[in-house]
């Protein structure tokens, strides 16, 4: 029996750090009158980002007013502050401002240690999302469920909305293809909130022959149908709605020699390479503080795609197929990320062997529709 237990309970909060209405969002986050009696007396690990406030207060400062004991910080790909690059490492540090401990799970060890999560009672895991499997943010999940699970710790997490939470597409993962970009076999867009995935993955068995005490503090007035527009940027090269809407499918050029836009105001709005001169649109990567330190193809002009006015669609590999077909030396277009990041090898066989985009997604339908399957049993919100 899955030990979760998740709370939708529609309360009238007072609290300055609950602000809102019957009608609007409530973050799991804001509902602290359901966090706080869960923390009083313990001693309390955080999993957190730049992306964890309520309001504009973040989760520390407020648990902190409140005299709950935060032991330690735990933060993830791009740090605590949400300024390190893509892949780049972070180091353990002392947090400037409360002092407290911050333990990388982007540096020596992805996993809390065992001595690491000695002194705690509780973990509270509370990280924005956008709902597709190569961002990293699941896969600290994860590592943080089994070391709770092993260490028997109980995992609060604080549920946020998925902004690509409407529809589900992609190819499933082939576990012989499991990486830190890629943990479990779900599609690339897999549809479901954190919360909801946390519980997929003690549902499924993906911690072993053990179970994570896990608690989920459900989002109010939330469905997988609701716009929401996040309010910071989850990560440095994600700054705008529509960047997180192309995401799913810009990112796929990571596996390629493709440039997506790293070195831009606009990563994975814009796309493009040195040799496809034959498109009109251009762009000039620069390195950037704070996004993108040393871009590829950095000061040289990039002839691409601008899809910054462009509707965001579902997830498509139509622009995958036109830069594959445009670019010269079709053997040195993808490289020996490109599979991990699709979760399969037979991606880049049908797209060489000159499939189209609809052959293509027929080939995903079985696993899509098997997942879809699955998912429906964690679902905390409805479709």
């Amino acid at each position: 029996m899955i030990r979760s237990f998740v709370f939708l309970l529609f309360l009238h909060v007072g609290s300055a750090f609950s602000q809102s209405t019957p009608t609007q969002i409530a973050t799991g986050a804001q509902q602290l009158n359901l966090l706080i009696p869960q923390l009083k007396g313990k001693q309390v690990g955080l999993v957190v980002n730049h992306t964890a406030t309520i309001n504009n207060t973040h989760l520390v400062d407020s648990l902190l007013k409140l005299k709950i004991n935060v032991k330690k910080i735990f933060s993830p790909e791009h740090g605590f502050r949400g300024t390190a690059d893509a892949g780049e490492k972070v180091a353990d540090a002392i947090d400037p401002k409360t002092k407290l401990p911050v333990v990388s799970l982007y540096g020596e060890n992805r996993k809390p240690k065992p001595e690491q999560t000695r002194d705690l009672d509780v973990i509270v895991f509370d990280i924005q999302d956008v709902g597709v499997r190569f961002y990293t943010y699941i896969s600290t999940l994860h590592y943080v469920m089994e070391a709770c699970a092993e260490n028997g710790k109980k995992l609060i997490v604080l549920d946020r909305p998925n902004p690509n939470g409407h529809y589900i597409d992609g190819p499933v993962l082939d576990p012989s293809l499991k990486s830190f970009v890629g943990m479990h076999p779900v599609p690339i867009v897999h549809g479901m909130t954190i919360g909801e995935y946390a519980q997929m993955i003690n549902g499924e068995g993906w911690l072993g022959d053990k179970k994570c005490d896990l608690t989920v503090i459900a989002i109010k007035n939330y469905t997988h149908r609701t716009s929401y527009s996040i309010p910071i940027k989850p990560s440095p090269n994600l700054p705008t709605d529509n960047a997180i809407a192309w995401y799913p499918s810009i990112c796929l050029f990571e596996g390629t020699v493709i440039s997506v836009g790293r070195g831009t105001q606009n990563p994975f709005e814009i796309f493009g390479h040195p040799l496809t001169q034959n498109l009109q649109y251009s762009f000039t990567p620069k390195s950037i503080k704070g996004m993108s330190t040393n871009p590829p193809y950095e000061n040289e002009a990039c002839y691409g795609v601008d899809l910054r006015a462009a509707k965001a669609e579902k997830f498509t590999i139509k622009y995958l197929l036109l830069m594959f077909h445009l670019f010269p030396d079709k053997e040195k277009f993808f490289n020996t990320y490109f599979d991990k990041l699709a979760g399969t090898k037979s991606l880049q066989e049908q797209i060489k062997n000159g499939l189209n985009e609809e052959k293509i997604k027929d080939s995903w339908k079985p696993g899509l529709d098997a997942f879809k399957e699955t998912r429906k049993k964690y679902l905390i919100y409805p479709d």
